[in-house]
């Protein structure tokens, strides 16, 4: 089996496919609900066989299968009771097989199509439960989406992520069709907090990693789009950890034309931070509140309210900190004392307010009007006094490892006030026509933005009793007149207010095509967006547009073609520069995209498999280049760059083990980016020697020579990443379960800080490392009955889970500490994540 498996994977790559000549019929129908509304998304499969389709937004599907012979066909919907029909059809007879699903909590049966999705399309489908119960130190719905081909991220206390070498604003999240932010200030993972999205309320989830179609928005790298439940009856789940507590309950009127979905989060990764080099007095506190309501007033019209409330607070006294860096050759340890303290508040409110009307069965009308409001408070006085030591590293020595000699003292300040006030206001109106083989997607949407931004911060350093940067010296000077003036110089001073008020309008058409012939099917999507911003009088236009094949060939692959014009309009981040100030003129960064994929379903151990294959280059101008530390992102604030990316992303999943999902993924990637006006001189003195700063002992220069860098990598040129989720069980006990996350990356480049300089950032960091293992008892399910008084019967489901977080104890590293000495010798000394950590949670369903 392993070889034919190998052969499947070379014939995909190949194309050495064969056409299958077996007589066959065609079996398609359409799937609707209790309500008579169309399902889209459900698996239509033969039993046993790894062909079969996806309904799409009409609750149409068409399947072919074999003539002349009794199939069974197995139709799945999570929220549905599943489907088996005995057919015997005669060769190229065409049967007609209409559906009503029933709500069911039943889980899905084997026969289901282990990757819904869509196939024509480039949004690919992830089941909700995996995304609720799958493991990380973050805890956030995103961390599953670190597993997928052409998602990276070398951070596991932040939700944020990079997707094919775009930053992590260059990604759109929508909940319920509504877009949604974050905050703009944080610093660090630690400090994050909560997501927006609760995994225990969501019904439906769709990424995409690029070339996504029109009707989503202006953004360059990906979109997630999150639908929430509508419940059908009252329900709810309680999840208890190390990490935190989670509660949801919701459930509907006798009628069902009320439904309620409530959601409470509470986070505190006190435990988890208490691994990190830097010791100290760790209170962190994040809370949220989310409520989801929907009413039908009349069979044609839906309104629904969104609305969240989510306060997190990072409060930090830090201790001492102790960090061996350095090399064989030459060992250095840095002891860091600290004095004062970091109190950081995030405080966002969000309510959304939606009419959905259905005049007619096949159209749909949606206006939306949504407010967020981000409320940010940072505030800091840390002072650190350091010492850098070298360490013996002669192993002959009793002394090996320790403190042989010290390099330096010195003393570092910093201070920061800093407050920002931002609301967006939007109203939206988004449409939809449904055809028999086509689909019509329009949407207008008006943005009023709202800012106000307060920077007050500025550092200082004495090193050795210098200051740095160092003034000049008044040793030997008589006349008071003659000395030079003295001044306290701070190596980095930001003070400005910003208010700012501006006006986005945008749109998009879009129509989408399916047909079929001669048992081939086919899928065109072709749309454009438009978008015009007042406070730079912009206008923007974006086609975009894609395109798959489904031949009848004995073996199921599908090939797609997509791309376009992806303009990302600057938001206020990419506004601001180093030095707090706003630049008005700037202009949006494009990309052109051309993605071409293909996916071959399989069977292999007699059961289902998916390969998925794609290939993707980018080209991008006026590109606002940046520098990353940690997740904070700091823009240039300049239209200065152009700068491409390209690569191959590779999936694939199914049942490795029987009954069970896995799935392996890995990216290959290279992006880089010319800055216009970045040049540098090396400069050499009488010796013929290249001066470097604190190390060259002759610095009176006497050539220099011109340097151009030309392309340099991006701040997330990863050019390896590799993940993989594998699940496993006791065959005589299929109740407790193992799941092990295993994540490499190669290090991302980084330089020095405060010098803003991009073509500095060339080093490289060492490799992302990480594997998580979890193990799960299922202690109550349908098939497990209590008797008596015994409580637990009362419930639908009790898991129990022990999970170790970075197993391996890999110290991975998030960024630099930069030290600089009086001579100006700068030392990179590394910040590291977290180590091993063991995690308790136990998850009821009610």
């Amino acid at each position: 089996m392993n070889i034919r498996f190998l052969i499947y994977i070379v014939l995909l790559f190949l194309g050495v496919l064969k056409i299958n000549a077996q007589e066959t019929a065609i079996l398609k129908g359409k799937l609707v609900d209790i309500k008579n509304n169309p399902i889209e998304g459900a698996s239509v499969a033969v039993v046993g066989s790894s062909k079969g389709d996806v309904s799409d937004k009409n609750g149409l599907f068409s399947i072919t299968i074999p003539a002349n012979q009794e199939v069974i066909v197995g139709i799945t919907f999570i929220g549905y009771t599943p489907v088996r029909e005995k057919f015997k059809l005669a060769p190229n007879e065409v049967f007609v097989y209409d559906v009503e699903l029933k709500n069911s909590t039943t889980n899905i049966t084997e026969f289901e199509l282990k990757e819904e999705q869509n196939r024509t399309e480039t949004m690919v489908k992830i089941k909700p439960n995996l995304a609720s119960g799958f493991m990380s130190s973050s805890g956030s719905f995103e961390a599953i989406l670190k597993t997928l081909p052409g998602v990276s991220s070398n951070n596991e206390l932040s939700s944020q992520y990079s997707v094919r070498g775009g930053n992590y604003d260059e990604n759109l999240i929508y909940v319920n069709d509504i877009e949604i932010f974050r905050p703009f200030l944080i610093r660090s993972g630690q400090q994050e907090g909560l997501s927006f999205i609760n995994s225990d309320m969501v019904s439906g989830i769709e990424f995409s990693a690029g070339g996504f179609a029109a009707k989503y928005g202006d953004k360059m790298a990906s979109v997630l789009d999150v639908t929430y439940k509508e419940p059908d009856d009252f329900g709810g789940s309680v999840t208890m950890s190390l990490q935190g507590a989670n509660v949801n309950f919701g459930g509907a009127s006798k009628n069902h034309r009320f439904t309620y979905l409530n959601g409470f989060r509470y986070k505190s990764n006190k435990y988890v931070l208490q691994s990190l080099d830097t010791d100290g007095d760790y209170r962190p506190s994040f809370y949220d509140i989310q409520t989801y309501l929907t009413y039908d007033i009349s069979e044609k019209w839906e309104i629904g309210f969104l609305g969240n409330v989510a306060r997190n607070k990072y409060y930090f006294i830090p201790g001492t900190r102790e960090t061996e860096f350095g090399t064989i050759n030459e060992a250095l340890q840095l002891t860091v004392y600290f004095d004062g303290q970091e109190v950081d508040q995030y405080q966002t409110y969000f309510g959304a307010l939606t009419n959905t009307f259905k005049p007619k069965e096949n159209v749909e009308l949606k206006f939306i009007t949504s407010a967020f409001r981000d409320l940010e408070d940072e505030k800091y006085d840390i002072e650190g006094g350091y010492r850098i030591d070298e360490l013996e590293r002669d192993l002959s020595k009793d002394n090996f490892g320790d403190v042989k000699f010290n390099r330096g003292v010195g003393t570092y300040l910093d201070h920061a006030r800093n407050q920002l006030d931002a609301t967006v206001f939007n109203f939206e109106h988004k449409g939809k026509i449904y055809k028999s083989n086509h689909t019509t997607f329009w949407g207008l949407k008006y943005q009023h933005e709202d800012i106000i931004d307060k920077i007050n911060e500025w550092g200082i350093i004495d090193s050795t009793g210098y200051l740095t940067p160092h003034p000049l010296d008044s040793v030997g000077y008589v006349n008071p007149a003659a000395q030079s003036l003295q001044l306290l110089e701070l190596n980095e001073v930001l003070k400005s207010r910003v208010t700012l008020q501006s006006n986005r309008y945008s749109g998009y058409l879009q129509r989408s095509y399916t047909w079929e012939k001669d048992t081939t099917k086919y899928a065109f999507s072709i749309g454009a967006r438009g978008n015009y911003w007042d406070l730079n009088k912009e206008f923007l236009f974006s086609p975009r547009g894609s395109f798959s094949i489904q031949p009848n060939w004995k073996h199921d692959y599908l090939f797609r073609l997509s791309g376009g014009v992806y303009y990302q309009p600057p938001f206020y981040r990419e506004m601001r520069a180093f030095d707090g100030t706003i630049n008005k003129d700037i202009k949006s960064q494009v990309s052109y995209q051309a993605v071409l994929g293909a996916d071959h379903n399989f069977n292999a151990w007699g059961r289902p498999f998916k390969f998925v294959a794609e290939l993707y280059y980018k080209h991008m101008e006026n590109v606002i280049p940046y520098e990353i530390e940690n997740v904070r992102i700091r823009y240039y604030a300049r239209n200065n760059a152009k700068a491409y990316a390209t690569g191959a992303d590779f999936k694939i999943n199914g049942e490795f083990v029987k009954g069970v999902e896995s799935w392996f993924s890995m990216s290959v990637m290279k992006t880089a980016e010319d800055l216009n006006d970045d040049f540098y001189y090396d400069y050499y003195n009488s010796d013929g020697e290249k001066i470097i700063t604190g190390y060259t002992a002759n610095n009176t220069v006497v050539d220099s020579v011109k340097i151009e860098p030309g392309y340099i990598p991006r701040p997330t040129d990863q050019r390896v990443n590799f993940s993989l989720y594998f699940q496993d069980y006791i065959p005589r006990l299929p109740s407790f379960k193992m799941h092990i996350a295993l994540y490499y990356g190669m290090g991302l480049p980084f330089g020095p800080t405060n010098t803003h300089e991009r073509y500095k950032a060339t080093f490289r960091m060492p490799d992302y490392r990480r594997v998580d293992l979890g193990f799960s008892y299922h202690l109550k399910s349908d098939k497990k009955e209590f008797k008596g008084n015994n409580p637990i019967k009362h419930l639908k489901n009790v898991w129990l889970s022990a999970e170790v977080f970075n197993l391996l104890q890999i110290s991975n590293v998030i960024s630099y500490l930069w030290v600089e000495d009086v001579s100006g010798r700068n030392y990179a000394v590394p910040n590291y994540l977290t180590s091993r950590q063991l995690n308790i949670k136990l998850h009821v369903d009610f």
